[in-house]
């Protein structure tokens, strides 16, 4: 959930990376199981740094690029 959290943050999104720490309470089989599962995901690119960190990056997709519609709300006059 801490993984996850930190790789959908709103600045990690926008800068499409992030570095991950293991922390004291990560068990080995928790922390190998999140590692093998991120390195199976096509599009993430992972270096694992000095400091036993690891940094994730990620492309924009394709639903990322295309441009954002805004529909235009029509106000109605309050009833009362």
């Amino acid at each position: 959930m801490r993984v996850s959290s930190m790789i959908n943050h709103p600045v990690a999104q926008i800068q499409r990376w992030v570095t991950i720490h293991r922390l004291d309470t990560d068990g080995d089989r928790e922390w190998e199981e999140v590692m093998g599962l991120l390195s199976e995901t096509d599009g993430i690119d992972m270096t694992f740094n000095d400091d036993e960190s690891v940094t994730l990056r990620w492309e924009a997709s394709a639903d990322e690029n295309r441009p954002v519609e805004v529909a235009n709300e029509i106000e109605e006059a309050a009833p009362f």
